[in-house]
This record gives structure tokens, sequence and C-alpha cells, in this order.
């Protein structure tokens, strides 16, 4: 199966709370991003979205590069990709059972 484990886990985990997803969403659609003007465009303080920003680049779907006294947020989607491996993988795995078992009742 395709994608690790550990890594769609901790995608799937940051993934979890809409906040975040929709942090992702603003990463994706710029190419940096800093906490303060995120907080400006949710419903959020810009301590809770450093908080989230920490917990997308535990998850490795965030870099920070630091310029002078602003840290700027830029999206990774390397390991969304992996999560997605994993995913189609089990996907896979469910549809060779499902067919297995459809030919076990044709049988009959």
């Amino acid at each position: 199966m395709g994608g690790d484990d550990s890594t769609a886990g901790a995608v799937f985990a940051a993934l979890a709370d809409p906040t975040r997803r929709r942090i992702v969403r603003a990463l994706a659609e710029r190419d940096a991003v800093t906490a303060s003007s995120l907080a400006g465009e949710l419903p959020v303080t810009r301590q809770a979205v450093a908080k989230h920003l920490a917990a997308l680049r535990a998850a490795g779907l965030a870099t920070a590069e630091t310029a002078g006294r602003e840290t700027r947020y830029r999206f990774t989607p390397a390991p969304m990709a992996d999560a997605m491996a994993w995913m189609a993988g089990a996907g896979a795995r469910w549809d060779d059972r499902l067919a297995r078992l459809e030919e076990r009742l044709a049988e009959r």
C-alpha cells in the first residue's frame, strides 16, 4: 500500500479541525502568508492561528520562514499526497475484498 501510515495519521489528525482546513486552503492559494494576515480573515485570534499553524507544521503540511520580524508560512503538499496514497491503498484492498465476496455470492 502506498503512503506511510504515520504520515497519513498526522495529516488526518491535522485536517480534522475545520479551522486548520481553512488555513490549509488559504496557504494553498497563496505563495506565503503570515499568522496575522490569517487571523484577519478567520474568526479566531492570532494566537489561535499560531497554534493551528504549529499543528500543520508538525504534520508537515506547512513550513515557516522568518524574514526580519515576520514569519511567513507556506503549504507543503507532499504529506497530503502521502495520505491520499494511503487512502487509495486502503480503498483498493476493500475493492479486492468486495470483488471476492461478489464472486462467492455469484457462485451460489
